[in-house]
Order: C-alpha cells, then structure tokens, then sequence
C-alpha cells in the first residue's frame, strides 16, 4: 500500500508521526533500545527490547494523519494526563492526579491499520503502558510493545513517497536475497524535526521479521 507522509513534522512511530513540535535531532533524543544482531549491506536487523507507546488512529489521509494525531498525543506528553496517584501517609487519607510531563523521544513512527493510521509516541525508556500517566483524552490509548526483531533502512533526504518507495523496495529485495520472510504493514519512522538539513535527516522503514527468536 502506498505511504504519502506528511509534510508538517509533529512528532510520530512505528507507521507513525511528528508534526509542528518534534522531538530533537536523534543523536540528542532517547529511543527505544536495541541492538544489531545481523547486517544486510545497507539493512540492519535489530532486536528491540520491549518498550510502551502512547498511540491514536486518525482517518487520514496519510499525508494529514500526523497533523490529525500530533495534537492529541502531544497533549498527552506535555501534561494533558491525570499523573501519578500519590497518597499522603496522614490522616485523612487525600488523592490527587498530578499531570506529568514527558520526554520527548524518537522516533515517530506511523502505519496503515484499520480504522485509518495509527500514530504513535514511544513513551521514555522504563516507563509501560501500567506505570505511564492516564490520559485524559480517551482517543490516546497506551500499549506495551513486545521484544520484536525487525529488517530496518536507514536514509537521509525528503520526507516524500518516492523516497519512501525506493527504500522500502531496497529493504524488501535485501530480505528477499537473505531468504527473511516479513510480516505486516512496513513501519515509517521520523526521527528529526523539519528544520533539519534533508541530508542530515535520519528516516527508517521497519519491517517486523516473521519469524521472531
């Protein structure tokens, strides 16, 4: 299915977003943690560990999905949340939610599913879907992402389909070559804001291995 990324940058993971206030150039920004366990000429494959996102569906289409997503999960990163429960050890006994704010991390990541596009936030290493703020707003729901092994490509330049397509057909036929079967819809991973020179930017497409250790 063809990918038409937006062209505002927000914040967005795995076929996800970032849009008008996006999280800093990558080697400043917390990401989830993983490692490089095979490489493919320009393809590296890499074990994630687990890690939790905060994620909304949008209708799109997919080149507004991240301005439709951006301002509700941005909400929820910068205090738009019923925060920590916190309990005085007196008498009476009080609660009070405390929004919290949160990191910003990268990258942002958007994908085709059902209901439209999903678009997600990866919440800051260490913090899941149980331990992370309640939202407020309903539409953005938490999940914990499991260990995965995904084939990834790295490149620099336009945020542009064309350029997506050509990557995404690199990424395919390497796997095809090393005989890896993939499974799902291919991941769209932003990982710098629109200021940033286009040869200096760091965009990936994930693909999820089908057979995972």
């Amino acid at each position: 299915m063809p990918f038409r990324p937006s062209r505002v940058f927000g914040a967005a993971l795995f076929s996800t977003l970032v849009l008008t206030v996006c999280p800093m150039p990558s080697h400043a920004t917390e990401e989830p943690e993983y490692r490089v366990v095979r490489q493919l000429a320009e393809v590296e494959v890499r074990q994630y560990a687990a890690y939790a996102v905060a994620e909304v569906v949008v209708p799109g289409p997919a080149a507004e999905a991240g301005n439709q997503a951006f301002p509700i999960l941005s909400g929820y990163i910068f205090g738009k949340n019923k925060g920590e429960r916190r309990f005085a050890m007196t008498a009476p006994v009080t609660q009070a939610p405390v929004p919290v704010k949160l990191k910003m991390t990268a990258p942002v990541t958007q994908t085709v599913s059902p209901g439209g596009f999903e678009v997600q936030f990866v919440l800051p290493n260490g913090v899941t879907a149980a331990s992370a703020p309640e939202p407020m707003d309903a539409r953005v729901q938490l999940r914990d992402v499991l260990p995965t092994r995904f084939a990834v490509i790295r490149y620099s330049g336009f945020w542009s389909e064309s350029n997506y397509a050509e990557h995404l057909t690199k990424l395919q036929a390497a796997l095809r070559t090393a005989d890896l079967a993939w499974e799902g819809e291919a991941v769209y991973s932003r990982y710098d804001a629109p200021f940033i020179p286009r040869f200096m930017r760091r965009n990936e497409i994930w693909l999820r291995l089908a057979v995972q250790p």
